[in-house]
């Protein structure tokens, strides 16, 4: 489950944010003005504060908890391709592609974009432990899964109850958390130096 939530809640923001920073950053002028200071109000809310407030107003269970941890992260992904497509949008391809009459939306999609996409899929890799660690914070604080779901969060809050009598129980789940946080800034660590051309 946490794994689930982890993923979902990454993909989401990344897929709304890249597209409205694409959009931002290939437009510019008034239609990134109106973007980016419409998610700059989102992004002044912090993350885990939005998420306590939506699931308090929503109910806790699963669906919200994704919906939740998906709208505080949509501001620092638009910021990611914003400032990838600025950059891209500029180079000669995209001039040739509008040169030759090409429409705005086919540019963006397939030339901006496409050749945007390594920091985002990076950046993906590095917040699907923070999505996790979120996730099983306010699931042991009673906002995230349903109590009788086995997610991480949970099986720690019942296990804290048997920290004297039967250690492990909280001892497992807080390692295997630790694990796959870890194993996921690895990855991405290691994306960011395959994807970085100047390390070729």
């Amino acid at each position: 489950i946490s794994l689930i939530v982890g993923f979902l809640s990454t993909m989401i923001p990344a897929v709304i944010g890249g597209m409205l920073g694409a959009f931002a950053g290939y437009y510019g002028r008034h239609t990134d003005n109106v973007i980016m200071r419409l998610l700059d109000v989102l992004y002044a809310v912090p993350g885990i504060l939005l998420a306590i407030a939506i699931i308090a107003a929503f109910g806790a269970n699963t669906t919200t908890l994704i919906i939740a941890l998906s709208v505080g992260s949509i501001p620092t992904y638009s910021r990611t391709m914003r400032a990838n497509v600025l950059m891209v949008s500029n180079l000669e391809y995209v001039d040739a592609a509008r040169a030759l009459g090409e429409k705005d939306f086919l540019i963006i999609f397939k030339h901006v974009v496409p050749n945007s996409l390594a920091p985002m899929i990076v950046k993906s890799t590095l917040t699907i432990g923070g999505a996790v660690i979120a996730t099983s914070s306010l699931s042991y604080l009673g906002l995230g899964v349903e109590p009788h779901i086995p997610e991480w969060g949970n099986i720690l809050k019942l296990g804290s109850t048997y920290l004297e009598s039967n250690s492990y129980l909280a001892i497992y789940p807080g390692l295997a958390i630790l694990m796959l946080v870890l194993s996921f800034n690895f990855l991405g660590d290691g994306l960011r130096d395959a994807l970085d051309p100047k390390l070729d």
